[in-house]
């Protein structure tokens, strides 16, 4: 036996090695979040969500989102967030530094003055030039926060400087919540008082009917690329990060929609502004700070559909955005190497960190690589075609089975997408996705490694086609830059 050959025997146990290690852990996730729903949905049962709104206990909450180019869209995702049922919450705008005239729009829509207010920066942050509050008392909650541009985690550190109230909810601006989503999301805090975080699920609102910010109807996208995405996200967040909420584990909530304790994000120094990951980075801090300090702590899952967000439509912004998605998950880990295998840090560091180091993010390295590796091997005619149909078949099974449950689980739970032709286009998109939506994610994953080699930092440009109206027929289209 060559060395050639010894080395391909070396190469072909570790890719099948890999490959039974990730599947095993897939399959675990998925039984413990297909349980953890189950239960959340009995308990769901037994609790009316609306008595919280009159709670003497409710807990007071600050909204704050990042505005930064948002002009077309600012004044409706205002009135949007003004309208959530929930009665102690406060809505803090903070305007980084547009270049456009969203600052105007809001001042002329919700007749805002300026006014004088002392901000203890406990977080530092770029300069807040001016604070506006509103004249007429149906907008009494809104304050807009006008500052120097510092990118998104410098907008929030300033957001919850200027907030007073216990938890904060960081939301992106142009996010659709659903109207009791506060209701739910402070449920676990005012449950267990070892809670540090709370994160909503995230879902697709391409081709939904969005009505002066508020959802009407629920549809399947019509771009496939999006519907993809939706096949994705139901994965990600009903299996595993519920699942790792759950098991105590949770290392992300989405930047999209969360809520933290105030006192506990500025006691871990805020959102950090040097990663393009700062909603990943934050909550690995918390876990962090709270083990050290020998306290008891939760990070919770929702997995009620509280938020809606639209995605990519094309290759371009979608490549971008995985490309930003990549850069910031390496950013994290290299922050927090010392977690590797650490037994101090418990879950987090015996099992969470290395999840996301071999699963999340050198997977996609590893297919690649596996792909040039597989085209040397046909040029050099020593393909082992059994070897290899097997492996590919049992792959592509295994991603069929488990967007299948997803699917079962999403259906047994909240079943937003109702109709045949909606569970059949999914079902069709699960058997294409390993083939046509799959390469491309780990595509743009490589390209955001190459990125983080060049020293790229900034967001880039992205670009949104907007949400479908019953008022207006035509899609809206908006340009959004995003700098850091």
């Amino acid at each position: 036996m060559n060395i050639w050959t010894i080395l391909t025997h070396i190469v072909d146990f570790f890719v099948l090695g890999f490959s039974v290690s990730l599947t095993i852990c897939y399959l675990f996730l998925s039984c413990v979040s297909f349980f953890a729903i189950r239960k959340y949905m009995r308990r769901r049962s037994l609790y009316r969500v609306n008595d919280i709104i009159s709670s003497p206990m409710a807990p007071s909450v600050s909204l704050i989102a990042p505005a930064y180019n948002e002009g077309m869209t600012i004044v409706e995702n205002i009135r949007s967030m003004l309208s959530l049922e929930y009665n102690n919450y406060d809505v803090i705008v903070v305007n980084d530094g547009s270049k456009d005239d969203t600052l105007e729009k809001v001042i002329k829509a919700f007749d805002l003055i300026q006014v004088p207010l002392h901000v203890n920066a406990k977080v530092s942050t770029q300069e807040i030039v001016s604070v506006y509050k509103s004249q007429n008392r149906s907008f009494k909650k809104l304050t807009i926060v006008n500052k120097v541009n510092g990118g998104k985690a410098d907008a929030l550190n300033a957001g919850i400087n200027v907030s007073s109230s216990r938890l904060v909810a960081c939301i992106d601006v142009d996010c659709v919540l659903e109207n009791d989503a506060l209701q739910r999301m402070v449920k676990p805090f005012m449950e267990d008082s070892s809670v540090i975080a709370s994160g909503g699920v995230v879902r697709i609102a391409n081709s939904c009917e969005i009505e002066h910010g508020k959802l009407i109807n629920v549809n399947l996208p019509k771009n496939m690329l999006a519907r993809f995405q939706v096949l994705e996200y139901l994965r990600a967040f009903l299996l595993s990060r519920m699942a790792w909420a759950r098991l105590n584990g949770l290392l992300l909530i989405s930047g999209a929609f969360g809520l933290f304790d105030r006192k506990l994000i500025l006691k871990a120094g805020g959102y950090s502004t040097d990663t393009v990951g700062e909603d990943m980075e934050l909550v690995v801090r918390m876990r962090s700070m709270m083990t050290r300090a020998g306290k008891k702590f939760r990070v919770t899952m929702i997995p009620d559909p509280l938020c809606w967000t639209e995605a990519p439509s094309t290759n371009k912004v979608f490549e971008k955005q995985r490309n930003r998605w990549a850069r910031g998950t390496y950013e994290v880990l290299q922050k927090h190497t010392y977690l590797f295998f650490n037994s101090k840090y418990k879950i987090t560091g015996l099992f969470g960190y290395p999840f996301w180091f071999f699963f999340e993010w050198m997977a996609p390295l590893l297919e690649f690589c596996g792909a040039v590796y597989f085209i040397f091997l046909l040029f050099t005619g020593s393909v082992s075609w059994t070897y290899f149909l097997s492996l590919l078949v049992m792959f592509y099974c295994f991603s069929i089975f488990i967007s299948s449950f997803t699917l079962y689980a999403e259906e047994i739970s909240f079943y937003k997408y109702k109709g045949v032709k909606d569970q059949l286009r999914l079902l069709a998109a699960a058997l294409l996705e390993p083939f046509i939506y799959h390469p491309r994610v780990v595509w743009a994953s490589v390209k955001g490694n190459i990125d983080i080699l060049k020293g790229v930092k900034s967001w880039g440009e992205m670009t949104r086609s907007g949400f479908s109206s019953k008022t207006k027929v035509a899609e809206l289209k908006k340009v959004t830059t995003i700098s850091n």
